[in-house]
């Protein structure tokens, strides 16, 4: 069974940069699309990012179209999420998730394979 392991996270100041990884374990990571999602308290889960099992299809979020670029390194079994240029506005639990089929989807009901999560806190 895949399992995905969220890190990364942590507190930096507005304009700052963070990079998340999602590990995954227990299956091959090349099989899956993974997608980057946020919560923020108060707020439903929505989604920031997907990409492709290869690596050559991604989509995001207009909210974090220019500042985030989402990759995956599959010999690693890692998917990255770099973040730049964060705002208070950004700031969430972050989560991967995991499905089969690429549709370019960042609607969280696609995916069915999640982490635990990692903190991303921007403030002065």
């Amino acid at each position: 069974q895949l399992q995905l392991v969220e890190s990364g996270g942590g507190l930096v100041q507005p304009g700052g940069s963070l990079r998340l990884s999602c590990a995954a374990s227990g299956l091959p990571l090349n099989a899956y699309v993974i997608g980057w999602f946020r919560q923020a308290p108060g707020k439903e889960r929505e989604g920031v990012s997907c990409i492709s099992s290869s690596g050559g299809r991604t989509n995001y979020a207009d909210f974090v179209k220019g500042r985030f670029t989402i990759s995956r390194d599959n010999a690693k079994n890692t998917v990255y999420l770099q973040m730049n240029s964060l705002t208070p506005e950004d700031t969430a639990v972050y989560y991967c998730g995991a499905t089969i089929l690429y549709s370019g989807s960042i609607d969280q009901r696609a995916y069915g394979i999640w982490g635990q999560g990692t903190q991303v806190t921007v403030s002065s």
